[in-house]
């Protein structure tokens, strides 16, 4: 499976460009997007699960709290804590039991993430996706900033769908079948096209405290 990195990312960008007017709009106002990755381990998909549905800030800010008090996250750590500790660093119940779950699936080896660096796409999806609290927006992200995947198109993710409809004029109730149609020409660099459309995004507001951390 291709992945992208350092050496072959502006290329890519580039070659976006040359296909679609509107991508090259994004490059030509605000610059190349930065290349949002994360490392392949069990904080990022922390930090991911605490993302879901809910504001960057209030992820990240959850995600610092809980890096104060144990450190970088850890299986063994995560599944020390009690439930009043997780609350205390702002995980809901729900958020409580998908971390939990994921721990335990590490710990027992159900779920190896280094495997995962030469499984294909959809058999490291096929996988998580048995996890409680991962879905494939969860798995989208987890193949994009971890994995470095270069086809990615997170449709559920807030950010990407506001920045196509933004960049193409279209009307806010453009169902989600009409935008996986405008991106099919991005194959196979749909992961480079969404970071351009996030770039496109935060590039209306105010930078985020994470760098490496994608827009909600």
């Amino acid at each position: 499976m291709e992945r992208f990195h350092k050496s072959n990312f502006e290329t890519i960008v580039t070659s976006l460009c040359q296909k679609d007017n509107d991508l090259a709009g994004i490059v030509a106002r605000h610059g190349m997007p930065p290349m949002w990755i994360r490392p392949n381990n069990f904080a990022t998909l922390v930090l991911t699960i605490l993302e879901q549905q809910v504001s960057i800030a209030a992820a990240f800010a959850a995600y610092k709290k809980l890096e104060a008090y144990i450190g970088e996250p850890t299986p063994e750590k995560i599944l020390a804590l009690s439930d009043e500790e997780l609350r205390a660093c702002y995980f809901t119940r729900q958020k409580t039991g998908y971390v939990r779950g994921l721990a335990t699936a590490i710990q027992t080896g159900a779920v190896n993430l280094q495997r995962y660096e030469t499984l294909a796409d959809d058999a490291v999806r096929h996988e998580l996706i048995q996890l409680k609290g991962i879905g494939h927006w969860t798995v989208d992200i987890y193949l994009l900033h971890a994995l470095h995947r270069t086809d990615i198109f997170p449709i559920g993710d807030i950010a990407l769908v506001n920045a196509l409809k933004d960049i193409k004029g279209l009307d806010k109730q453009t169902p989600k079948e009409t935008l996986i149609e405008i991106a099919e020409p991005w194959r196979p660099y749909r992961s480079i096209a969404t970071m351009l459309l996030w770039h496109h995004y935060l590039s209306k507001r105010k930078p985020i405290q994470d760098p490496t951390s994608h827009p909600l």
